[in-house]
């Protein structure tokens, strides 16, 4: 017999309350970024993971990986990126089975300018609500839940197995 999960009520606070902020957190960089540079929070988000990446370049495997999209919704979200000339596709030179997602210099520009409005919006939304020492427990109390591994880029850009 399975036993009933033990709910009670600091728990259940603890919980909504991290749900609503992730919510509204969210939302307002989403708005921040959709009015300012017509962009959407996860088309951000995919070009900072790419500009973070060795030679601005990620597998599509390891790019939605990174940015919490499944295949399918982050090869929707690169046709999107490319029509505007953010990303480019383009094969891996050491395992042409493979695709890497490129950061174009349109890309890295766009980010550049995006990147005052996140930036602004974390500060406003996010870390201007708390002193340093929370900060830092919160960002490990956090960490603790983090079980998401980075993504990997083997050194110097190769392609290794993946999609």
């Amino acid at each position: 017999m399975e036993q009933e999960p033990l709910v009670d009520p600091r728990s259940m606070r603890a919980w909504r309350q991290f749900l609503r902020a992730h919510s509204y957190v969210t939302r307002k960089l989403e708005s921040d970024l959709e009015a300012e540079h017509h962009l959407p929070l996860a088309s951000y988000d995919v070009l900072v993971q790419l500009s973070e990446a060795p030679e601005g370049a990620l597998r599509m495997n390891e790019l939605a990986e990174a940015v919490l999209l499944s295949r399918s919704g982050l090869t929707r979200l690169v046709d999107r990126l490319e029509r505007e000339g953010l990303v480019e596709r383009r094969s891996c030179p050491s395992d042409a089975r493979g695709t890497l997602a490129t950061l174009t210099p349109e890309g890295r520009q766009r980010l550049r300018v995006a990147s005052r409005t996140h930036l602004a919006g974390v500060s406003k939304h996010v870390t201007s609500h708390f002193s340093p020492d929370e900060l830092d427990t919160l960002a490990d109390l956090l960490g603790r839940l983090d079980h998401y591994p980075p993504a990997r880029q083997p050194p110097g850009g190769g392609c290794g197995q993946g999609a």
